[in-house]
């Protein structure tokens, strides 16, 4: 008679050979980069920049959205921090979808609410109907939780390892040239008119656009996105698909994160800088316009020189980490400059010179935005085997909660004394992070399983 043939990996083989097993299975999968990787952050990257300009279209032009619903300036910041707050409660059930039903469905997910939201907001379009507008920019801050985790998870399932960090800044990088496109467009599309009902067309003209935009985007996710590649990317993620997915639990993952130190660290100073950025985007109309009174389109412009210099900053940053791994330094460094340059722009706003502000608002979105791809790199690395969406999910957790804070607090301040009180209040939390910073050990971990793997 016929033997029966036991199938490898059968309950047959001992505990301890399965890992040896898994380790095995690994170094003889095929390592191969697909060519769609590119279309999938692409599209990626379009739908998160289309959110991220939903989340700051009424902050940049604050002051005709008060005049419009007849609301006050701080309930117009607050369409900004619903975005701040849905994400909070709902960071963990998306993340856990996002392991047990992996990447297609978080981006159908995610674009298909984004598209929801900038319809609902066309519904909105008359002064009475402001709690529409509220329920618009709700759904659109429910996509958002489901594109915030995504991008260190598409870059380590679609990229090799020496393009990781570039992945990871494109995708990163939408999300910023969305914010970039909230600050220019609005000013130019809604100009401060006196007749509300000139003012209702224009602010149509904006939400047909973006409704149209969201919508086509939606389509080709539903058309291009893919749940993973067919062959592994690098060695690291072959590991971790040829792991059992049992052992895997969502809860300990997270309990295990908040044991690590290193990780604990970098989570507030990651909050403070990135609270700080939030804080600063959400009011910084508010800020122009008091000492500049009728520049809406130059703070507009500002706001955008601060998001595309912190483009060039990400770009440069990403790259430099897959050249140099050199995660501490780059990170104190960009930290320490972060805080520089908002001291600069605290102390040159009211000087009265457009470019000044100009000049130091680059320096500043140059090394507060270059931080973002830093700290989700170095999370990874510190974190690894763990799932790269509980890592920056527990980051962005960090910076949401960091940004309502300093975003309610300076918005106080500004009302009740002046721009500068409000932006030393963000310069001194800036100065405790660099402190932080200092502490953090690199104990890379992401970088020495793929040494080790290239050893065996």
């Amino acid at each position: 008679g016929m033997v029966q043939q036991e199938p490898a990996g059968a309950p047959g083989l001992a505990a301890a050979g399965e890992a040896e097993a898994c380790a095995a299975a690994a170094a003889t999968a095929e390592v191969r980069l697909s060519r769609r990787r590119w279309a999938v952050v692409l599209l990626f990257s379009s739908y998160s920049l289309c959110n991220a300009f939903q989340w700051i279209q009424y902050g940049s032009i604050n002051n005709v959205f008060v005049r419009f619903y007849g609301v006050s300036a701080f309930t117009i910041d607050w369409l900004s921090m619903s975005y701040m707050i849905t994400y909070i409660p709902l960071l963990f059930p998306v993340a856990w979808l996002l392991d047990k039903r992996g990447l297609r469905l978080i981006a159908l997910a995610g674009s298909a609410l984004n598209a929801l939201g900038a319809w609902v907001k066309l519904g909105s379009l008359k002064p009475h109907l402001f709690p529409i507008t509220v329920l618009g920019q709700v759904i659109c801050s429910l996509a958002q939780v489901f594109i915030l985790g995504m991008p260190s998870r598409i870059a380590s399932v679609w990229f090799g390892s020496r393009e990781v960090s570039t992945a990871c800044s494109i995708a990163v990088f939408g999300n910023q040239l969305g914010i970039a496109v909230g600050f220019l467009v609005p000013p130019v599309l809604v100009p401060n008119v006196d007749d509300v009902e000139k003012l209702a067309y224009h602010i149509s003209i904006m939400f047909f656009m973006t409704a149209g935009v969201a919508t086509a985007l939606f389509i080709l996710v539903v058309i291009v996105f893919k749940e993973k590649p067919p062959h592994p990317p690098s060695r690291a993620q072959a590991l971790i698909q040829s792991r059992p997915t049992e052992e895997y639990s969502y809860m300990q993952s997270i309990l295990r994160l908040l044991h690590n130190a290193n990780f604990l660290l970098l989570m507030v100073t990651y909050g403070l800088n990135t609270g700080c950025f939030y804080a600063l985007s959400t009011l910084l109309n508010r800020m122009v316009i008091h000492h500049y009174p009728g520049e809406e389109v130059n703070a507009g412009r500002i706001g955008l020189t601060i998001i595309l210099s912190g483009m060039v900053g990400a770009l440069i940053s990403g790259i430099w980490l897959d050249r140099s791994k050199a995660y501490k330094q780059t990170t104190l460094i960009v930290y320490t400059m972060s805080l520089v340059g908002m001291i600069t722009y605290t102390f040159t706003l009211s000087l009265g010179h457009l470019w000044v502000v100009f000049l130091t608002a680059g320096m500043l979105g140059f090394f507060m935005t270059g931080y973002l791809p830093l700290g989700f790199e170095f999370a990874a690395e510190l974190t690894y085997p763990e799932s790269e969406g509980t890592s920056s999910g527990l980051l962005n957790v960090s910076a949401q909660i960091f940004g309502i804070a300093f975003t309610i607090g300076q918005g106080q301040i500004i009302d009740r004394f002046e721009t500068k009180a409000g932006n030393l209040l963000l310069c001194s939390f800036l100065f405790l992070g660099t402190i932080m910073t200092a502490f953090i050990k690199a104990d890379l971990r992401r970088q020495q399983a793929n040494l080790d793997n290239e050893q065996t």
